[in-house]
């Protein structure tokens, strides 16, 4: 099977880059041709043996393709970029133009039996006219549903070729439920498949077994996934032993005021700056705990790798978190329920405090129950992970192309 996959941003080490990643490496381990059509930044460099230079088309952003920054689905990203909404006319009319013509351009060289994009946005929707024969399955992850709200004349505009995708992946049945009150097309055409992790470098380590504990939070530095909240929380805790590592990055003004927030804890915390995902799994194999207060997730599959490698995790309950983790041990998911929030990913000035002194009393029980309890069951979160090693998912992703080619 000739599979090739397009994603409008590079396949790094965001959310969406390592599901992509992995869809590859797996899909050749099944005997599997891939390729890659991206759009990448100018200093992008191919993760080790992903894949063959021949085997890759991209478009080149702030080079000479666009001659501006990378347009990111979320609007905080680890490297400069585009806000889609601040799009000029003329800048999105290039933008289509150019990814267009990379399309058909991949099309033709690669001969694809079908056709994987990521995100319901703009080049699912031109990969849709360019090869209206093929079959397109696209996984939708949860930031193109914000980009329809923060951008709904462009939304307006790729609709009736979002309609006509042949399969739709969402990542839970609650983002199913949103993918079909957004676009009007038969519930059929849209299945359930999570994300996973990757077993050979999110494994069980050996715990420290100091008393301090080891906190992580691993993703971008920006309000919209909590780590502000996060960072305040922690300063009512400073009787208490323990160190937060911090893992990711940002650009811009977001990025510097966590940096600041996270210079206050001053020993307290660290910040790695990005990782690899062998250097993530081996951070988290150090740790007690992993902390993620977003305000707005798909699947975030670094909970998955986090509870893997040993980690209590807490995290805000959004609907795919609960989804998957609220049935499980309280011992070693904690899960925090949000108030109703002001836009979709920012809660109300009012909530600030009352969401701090609950967020900070939550690690404060978290803390002492790991002080008091020693390393959790390994059991219990092999239980909770065994469904979602990348081997399995690939095999369900598997299944919908053969479907779609029968």
């Amino acid at each position: 099977m000739k599979i090739l996959h397009l994603i409008s941003q590079a396949p790094d080490y965001t959310g969406s880059g390592k599901f992509i990643q992995q869809l590859i490496r797996q899909g050749a381990a099944n005997g599997n041709e891939n390729f890659l059509l991206a759009g990448v930044q100018t200093d992008f460099m191919m993760p080790d043996g992903l894949l063959h230079p021949d085997n890759c088309i991209f478009v080149r952003f702030d080079g000479p393709d666009l001659g501006f920054p990378i347009a990111g689905m979320s609007d905080v990203m680890p490297y400069p970029s585009t806000v889609f909404s601040s799009l000029d006319p003329s800048g999105l009319d290039s933008y289509i133009r150019v990814f267009k013509q990379k399309i058909r351009q991949a099309v033709d060289r690669f001969q694809p039996d079908i056709l994987h994009t990521h995100h319901l946005w703009i080049l699912s929707a031109l990969v849709r006219q360019a090869a209206p024969d093929l079959p397109v399955v696209t996984t939708c992850h949860g930031t193109c549903l914000r980009q329809h709200q923060l951008c709904p004349q462009i939304f307006e505009r790729i609709l009736p070729d979002l309609k006509d995708l042949d399969r739709i992946i969402a990542l839970s049945n609650e983002q199913k439920l949103r993918i079909t009150d957004t676009i009007p097309m038969p519930r059929n055409r849209v299945e359930v498949i999570s994300g996973g992790y990757d077993e050979t470098l999110f494994f069980h380590g050996t715990q420290p077994v100091n008393r301090r504990a080891e906190l992580v939070y691993a993703g971008k530095l920006s309000s919209a996934k909590g780590l502000p909240w996060l960072l305040k929380s922690l300063k009512r805790l400073k009787h208490l032993p323990f160190r937060l590592h911090i893992a990711g990055s940002a650009s811009g003004l977001e990025k510097e005021v966590c940096l600041k927030m996270a210079r206050d804890l001053g020993e307290k915390c660290i910040y790695h700056g990005m990782l690899s995902h062998s250097e993530l799994g081996e951070l988290m194999r150090k740790s007690h705990i992993f902390v993620l207060p977003s305000f707005y997730e798909g699947l975030p599959l670094v909970l998955m790798e986090a509870l893997a490698c040993g980690c209590r995790i807490v995290a805000t309950a959004l609907p795919g978190v609960k989804e998957i983790f609220d049935r499980h041990d309280s011992d070693l998911i904690h899960l925090l329920d949000l108030p109703a929030l002001e836009t979709i990913d920012q809660p109300y000035k009012k909530d600030e405090p009352e969401l701090e002194s609950r967020l900070a009393d939550l690690l404060e029980q978290v803390i002492c129950r790991m002080r008091q309890d020693g390393e959790p069951d390994r059991d219990a979160m092999a239980r909770i992970t065994r469904p979602y090693t990348w081997k399995k998912i690939y095999s369900r992703m598997e299944t919908v192309y053969k479907t779609l080619l029968t």
